[in-house]
């Protein structure tokens, strides 16, 4: 399961970006019921001895500034990556590539949820219509997405999709340009977010399965009322 979310240029540094991060990482171990509450540098992989990072602005910001030393940095953007969990539940690794005034690729934060439990079992993956809420309240995405992989192929194919294009999975987060334009009566629940953009969950709250074509309609009557327009490159803002 990936939740992510994409957006335009917004130039932000270390600083801005652990305060994002940091949001995150709480919203997280809210939802996860204790699976992620103890965060590690992408680069030890699964090593839980390996010393973690402080949950705090400061430690966040350190990590980032070392995780992207190059002096591009500034321009290209920031990347960086931590991941937590329990191995005999669920691994979490939280992505990003973001802070950049480069406005031709979008920034991103990318949540990966590889769960080795039963079906059903793990908080996050069964909620992931409230990590994408809790994401795109915290970074302020475009437009962001819950998704499987046999979900992100389906709609990728069936639109001639590049993988930055604007879609949905069996959640969609629209940010309040484009939540204007969602039509009313789709398969799920809407859910405003503080920050006024939209959050359709075609799962209810975990409570069904949506299956890949109803997926792929929902696209469809998206696109067609023109919440899912891209955002003109180069970029000159961070959402439509």
């Amino acid at each position: 399961m990936v939740v992510h979310g994409l957006w335009g240029v917004r130039k932000e540094d270390p600083g801005q970006l652990a305060e994002r991060w940091v949001g995150l990482l709480e919203g997280l171990a809210e939802i996860g019921s204790g699976d992620c509450t103890t965060w590690r540098a992408a680069e030890s992989e699964d090593d839980m001895s390996a010393a973690p990072v402080e949950r705090v602005v400061s430690g966040v910001r350190a990590y980032v500034e070392q995780a992207s030393p190059e002096p591009d940095a500034p321009y290209i953007g920031y990347t960086a990556s931590l991941w937590s969990g329990r191995l005999e539940t669920v691994k979490v690794t939280v992505s990003i590539n973001a802070g950049g005034s480069a406005n031709r690729v979008p920034d991103s934060c990318v949540v990966a949820l590889e769960s080795t439990a039963a079906p059903g079992s793990v908080e996050l993956v069964n909620r992931s219509a409230d990590v994408l809420g809790v994401l795109a309240g915290c970074w302020g995405p475009d437009w962001g997405e819950a998704y499987s992989r046999e979900e992100f192929r389906a709609v990728k194919q069936e639109f001639g999709l590049r993988s930055s294009a604007p879609r949905g999975g069996r959640s969609v987060y629209l940010s309040p340009g484009r939540a204007a334009f969602a039509p009313e009566g789709l398969p799920g629940t809407y859910t405003r977010i503080a920050a006024g953009g939209l959050v359709i969950d075609l799962t209810r709250g975990g409570t069904a399965q949506p299956s890949v074509e109803s997926i792929v309609a929902v696209n469809r009557e998206l696109r067609a009322a023109g919440a899912l327009e891209p955002l003109p490159a180069p970029f000159d803002r961070d959402t439509f």
